[in-house]
């Protein structure tokens, strides 16, 4: 009873039980450091002289999602370079535009959440690179648009770079996504009919929600359950007595 208690309030407060590896744990710490560590020494080596900041904030929880989480759907590359690109744009433009820094920074958010979703961007850190944009004050208000190119652009840039060579070091990683597909998963064998695209389409559509899991990760999910299904079974027919 106190063990389907303590699953029930997990659930309710969102506490992610899924199995990791400590290995996998310490592979997303130790990008995450190397991410940062990079964006810091090289955007100081290149704004080395001018007044620009030399890193934004929001690449702290990009580092997240790049190296915690490198084969999520926001972590893509398009919804990282679209994301920041834009969320940018629309701070900047609230900044110099909007003369209360309440209501210029609670605009730049949700107006690049909008324009996130309608671009097929969404990038949940480009939020803070929207709120640090519109409430800069008069260092980044003296920079304008600039802003958006350094630091914002060559941060992300950066860590672009690191986390494309750093993935790619470990054989279960690969960033970009695409990357995935290579090592694609057998097919389940006969007695499961294999999920199409268009099933998973479907499904999407009937949730009407944004799903954190790629399709390449979904089909993986699939091969390896039903794929354990077989094994068990045919590991049952095996310890079966034979007939007399």
């Amino acid at each position: 009873m106190k063990r389907l208690q303590e699953s029930a309030w997990f659930k309710a407060l969102g506490i992610e039980l899924s199995p990791v590896s400590h290995r996998e744990r310490l592979v997303s710490a130790l990008g995450g450091l190397l991410g940062i560590l990079l964006v810091y020494v090289v955007s100081r080596f290149a704004l080395d002289g001018t007044s620009s900041p030399i890193m934004s904030f929001s690449m702290g929880s990009t580092a997240v999602m790049l190296f915690a989480v490198p084969h999520g759907p926001l972590s893509q590359p398009w919804p990282l370079l679209g994301g920041h690109l834009l969320s940018g744009l629309i701070g900047i433009t609230c900044l110099l535009h909007v003369p209360e820094p309440m209501l210029a920074g609670s605009l730049a958010v949700g107006l690049s959440i909008g324009a996130m979703h309608y671009l097929r961007c969404l990038h949940p850190p480009a939020g803070a690179t929207a709120l640090v944009a519109a409430m800069g004050g008069d260092t980044v208000r003296a920079l304008g648009y600039g802003f958006v190119a350094a630091p914002v652009m060559l941060n992300v840039l950066i860590i672009l770079s690191v986390a494309i060579v750093f993935n790619f070091l470990f054989p279960w990683r690969r960033y970009p996504l695409f990357l995935m597909r290579a090592m694609a998963p057998a097919r389940p064998e006969s007695g499961y009919a294999a999920i199409s695209h268009e099933d998973f389409v479907y499904a999407l559509t009937q949730m009407d929600s944004f799903i954190d899991v790629s399709e390449e990760d979904l089909l993986r999910i699939y091969a390896l359950a039903t794929g354990r299904h077989q094994d068990l079974a045919a590991a049952e027919r095996r310890a079966a007595p034979p007939f007399v």
